[in-house]
């Protein structure tokens, strides 16, 4: 069972987002009264969609919906554009294996100049399965027919705070046994008198913020994101189709918006893939450091 936190945050609202020749589908039917001529109601987006039915193996441990689907189908793309880039490696590569390479060359660049040549080797499949996945599963959200990215969705990036946090502790322990947890918690250099303010804020930082935030930062913005993107585009709908006259022009206004923000949404996907990425690798360099 979840703590009451995350307890909470599994049920926040989030939203579909979509394209726009997608989003007319997304868009829960209109409120109106039931006098004729009587003006229609905006309705906001609805929770329902978020939590669709299952329509695999249903009654089994194994039940999966829409939103699972499109994870699982995510991880075996990403898996076979890898492995379709990688299976035959030629001196002069071809344009689809420069691609790869190109790709590759983002988590290797943060695992080498955080963690070094040799601790970034090791560290490496780790980062580039993260960065890849991340960022995979984000662009979903403004990708038809999924239309909804699995990030913001709490499972996906606990999930992967959990393993990147694992790993961190791992890193720490292997590389200064006995000494991680006496370091972490207790800063050389410190006054002895000062540790009492000193080890439970090292505590809750090191061991309690860093999985959470990792968690929340991505989780908050794909959900405020697509959020943001279904509105605009329910909204233009809205003026455009259900209003009209004069309301029109507010439509093309949002329709506008909606357009900016599908753009700023990629820009969004692959930011926080990296960000993500980033702060794995500093946790590990922070684990593996000389002073622990």
């Amino acid at each position: 069972m979840l703590p009451p936190f995350f307890a909470v945050i599994r049920h926040v609202p989030i939203q579909e987002s979509a394209l726009l020749h997608h989003a007319l589908a997304l868009v829960p039917t209109l409120a109106t009264a039931d006098e004729p001529g009587a003006t229609p109601e905006f309705v906001g987006p609805s929770i329902a969609e978020f939590f669709p039915e299952a329509v695999l193996f249903i009654g089994t441990p194994f039940e999966m919906n829409r939103i699972m689907i499109i994870r699982v189908l995510v991880a075996l793309i990403v898996i076979t554009v890898f492995w379709l880039g990688t299976r035959r490696m030629k001196v002069v590569p071809t344009r689809f294996q420069a691609a790869i390479e190109y790709l590759l060359a983002v988590p290797r660049n943060i695992a080498h100049d955080l963690l070094g040549e040799k601790d970034g080797a090791r560290f490496l499949p780790l980062l580039t399965t993260i960065f890849f996945l991340v960022i995979s599963a984000n662009f979903t959200g403004i990708i038809p027919p999924a239309n909804i990215a699995s990030t913001s969705l709490i499972g996906l990036p606990m999930l992967l705070a959990i393993v990147s946090y694992v790993t961190f502790i791992y890193a720490g322990i292997k590389k200064h046994p006995g000494k991680f947890f006496k370091n972490a918690l207790f800063p050389p250099g410190v006054p002895k008198a000062l540790y009492i303010i000193v080890t439970p804020i090292e505590f809750v930082s090191t061991f309690i913020l860093r999985p959470v935030t990792l968690t929340l930062r991505l989780l908050m913005n794909m959900l405020v994101g697509h959020l943001l993107l279904v509105l605009f585009f329910l909204a233009t709908n809205f003026f455009i189709v259900e209003l009209g006259g004069g309301w029109t022009a507010v439509g093309v206004g949002t329709l506008a918006f909606g357009f900016a923000w599908s753009g700023f949404e990629i820009l969004v996907a692959v930011l926080q893939a990296y960000v993500f990425t980033l702060l794995t690798a500093v946790y590990l360099q922070l684990a593996l450091a000389d002073e622990h």
